[in-house]
């Protein structure tokens, strides 16, 4: 609110320090001293009210532009202090937000790497079953080859006694046969 020209200025009036007086541009403008003999010029008097009158009047002017201006600071700094307010709880949501983002991801790569581990206790205790396993098959198969290699010394013997008892057989059935052949001739 821009107060008029001629609105009422409230001071402390010099002569009695009690008295609060009103006075406007207007007031001091129209304003009428007594004469005295050997006075003041009135028209000296008239222009220094009417000098005041315009100073007081810019006072006013100038008065209701920096309360103006005043206001709007007032109100600029409120909405600052408003906008701050609002980025601010919005720095701490989003901080907090960043912190909880943070947290799930990091019991999510810890539940990844557990995971993984698992994954990989598992694949390692097949590894060292299917070893074992191994080892069990390759002890077996010396085994076998130990009781094949008996077995085939075992035919190879056998044989080997089949061979010498017909070659003996052999060596009979000629001598045999050679004592026959000379039975025969001899006549």
């Amino acid at each position: 609110m821009t107060p008029k020209p001629d609105e009422i200025i409230k001071y402390e009036w010099s002569r009695s320090a009690d008295a609060a007086m009103e006075i406007t541009p207007l007031d001091i403008r129209e304003h009428q001293f007594k004469l005295r003999f050997r006075g003041f010029d009135v028209r000296e008097v008239d222009e220094f009210l009417e000098e005041i009158a315009r100073f007081v009047n810019a006072l006013i002017t100038r008065n209701a532009a920096l309360e103006n201006q005043a206001r709007k600071m007032k109100a600029e700094i409120k909405e600052r202090l408003e906008r701050e307010a609002v980025v601010t709880r919005a720095l701490h949501q989003s901080h907090g937000a960043l912190e909880k983002i943070k947290e799930n991801a990091q019991r999510s790569a810890e539940l990844v790497v557990s995971e993984a581990e698992v994954r990989a206790e598992r694949i390692l205790n097949r590894a060292h079953n299917r070893l074992a396993q191994l080892h069990e098959d390759i002890a077996g198969l010396k085994r076998q080859r130990v009781q094949i290699e008996a077995q085939i010394r075992a035919i190879i013997e056998s044989h080997s006694k089949l061979l010498d008892v017909a070659k003996e057989e052999m060596t009979t059935a000629d001598e045999d046969f050679s004592k026959l052949k000379f039975l025969k001739k001899a006549p």
